[in-house]
């Protein structure tokens, strides 16, 4: 694999961090022993690859090899990437929260010497998801680490944790990879040709999971176009009715697709480890065993709905972002190269103070949905009516 990241084809445990040079010579010089701690915060936006410099820095305090830490060749570099070392740790959650119970198992982790000769590592995804029970129990946790554990939290900024954990961590920042890194990478790993590649590469905004997804699926591609193309249509209330409920529905089947195949095979898992398939009959234990699982199951079906929609917000933001570049000639690149037309005629009825509250509205929805528990349907179809173009426009 060549890499972006580094410039050269190194096949370094650093490859898939696109455009983070800086934070790829501070990690690298960390694990050489120069600003080394004991807690780490990757912060950076969506797509970032927060988790990814976590997990390639892991890999890197794991390193055998005297080349220098991070070859990406040796037996601890590729157990790390693969998932599979005993002494690293990665939590992540498909709920909308992270809670004290898994948090207290990695504490208990935590405080057990490494198998090996180096570090005990514990990496919390999604930091900002903790609950604040968790955040407590991770507190001490961080507060009196042993000698050699290192944590690694993973959020979208700093204010996302407490402020007691953020001062006792090092701070990681990552920044939005440039549209040219992002295509160059896509064409380099992945073999995308560089019309397509660039064309992800600016619709995604520099999310590089979602950079891959557009570049790679003709439906993804096609799902994000009928959401692009919202703006221009919303010129009465049934017209925002219907954006709203078709936006709900899209993102309601999206989910089910990628959820429904893991909750069978994890049900015949359950069934499995308790006999149910073997014996005919369910043990005393089985019934709680699934609730939990179906309870665990529902949150995860509601966090994959709130994503998917989440990614559509994003696109709708950028059309009204697009058409305000162009209204103030700012000269910087648009996301929507390939939407001029729809852009053009937006800009007839609109003007960039108009454009700016409906970005508003977009995050107000956003924050209702994330941070409030409003209901989907009811938060996106407040959303299209204040995202409505004046009364007897036709763009």
């Amino acid at each position: 694999m060549t890499s972006t990241a580094t410039g050269q084809g190194t096949g370094t445990v650093w490859d898939n961090l696109v455009g983070q040079r800086p934070v790829i010579d501070a990690l690298s010089a960390a694990a050489s022993g120069h600003g080394m701690s004991q807690a780490f915060l990757f912060t950076g936006p969506p797509g970032s690859g927060r988790s990814n410099a976590a997990v390639a820095f892991a890999a890197a305090l794991q390193c055998e090899s005297s080349r220098g830490p991070g070859c990406g060749s040796c037996h601890s570099c590729h157990t790390v990437l693969a998932g599979s070392h005993a002494d690293v740790s990665v939590i992540r959650t498909e709920k909308l929260s992270i809670g004290v119970d898994e948090v207290r198992d990695l504490v208990r982790r935590s405080a057990l010497a490494p198998v090996g000769r180096r570090w005990q590592i514990l990496i919390v995804e999604d930091a900002d998801r903790l609950t604040e029970q968790a955040c407590n129990a991770l507190l001490k946790a961080i507060e009196e680490p042993t000698d050699r554990t290192v944590w690694m939290l993973c959020t979208p900024t700093v204010d996302d944790v407490l402020p007691t954990i953020r001062s006792r961590c090092r701070l990681v920042t990552l920044s939005t990879p440039s549209t040219r890194d992002v295509t160059e990478f896509l064409v380099r790993t992945d073999g995308i040709p560089e019309e397509l590649a660039a064309h992800a590469a600016r619709a995604s905004q520099g999310h590089i999971g979602r950079a891959r997804a557009l570049a790679k699926d003709e439906a993804t591609r096609g799902r994000r176009e009928e959401v692009v193309k919202i703006p221009v249509t919303l010129t009465s209330l049934g017209a925002a009715m219907r954006s709203a409920s078709n936006l709900h529905e899209v993102a309601k089947a999206e989910a089910e697709a990628i959820t429904v195949e893991l909750d069978v095979r994890e049900k015949a898992d359950l069934d499995s480890s308790y006999g149910v398939v073997d014996r005919g009959r369910r043990p005393r234990e089985y019934s709680p065993a699934l609730s939990a699982l179906e309870k665990s199951q529902k949150a995860r079906a509601k966090r994959r709905v709130l994503d998917v929609i989440d990614r559509g917000l994003m696109d709708l933001v950028s059309v009204y972002r697009d058409a305000i570049v162009l209204a103030t000639g700012a000269g910087t690149e648009l996301v929507n190269e390939e939407r001029r037309r729809e852009l053009d005629r937006l800009l007839r009825v609109t003007t960039p103070e108009d454009n700016l509250q409906r970005i508003t509205a977009v995050f107000t929805a956003r924050e209702q949905m994330l941070e409030f528990n409003v209901p989907p349907a009811l938060a996106l179809e407040s959303m299209m009516v204040a995202l409505q173009l004046p009364e007897g426009a036709r763009p």
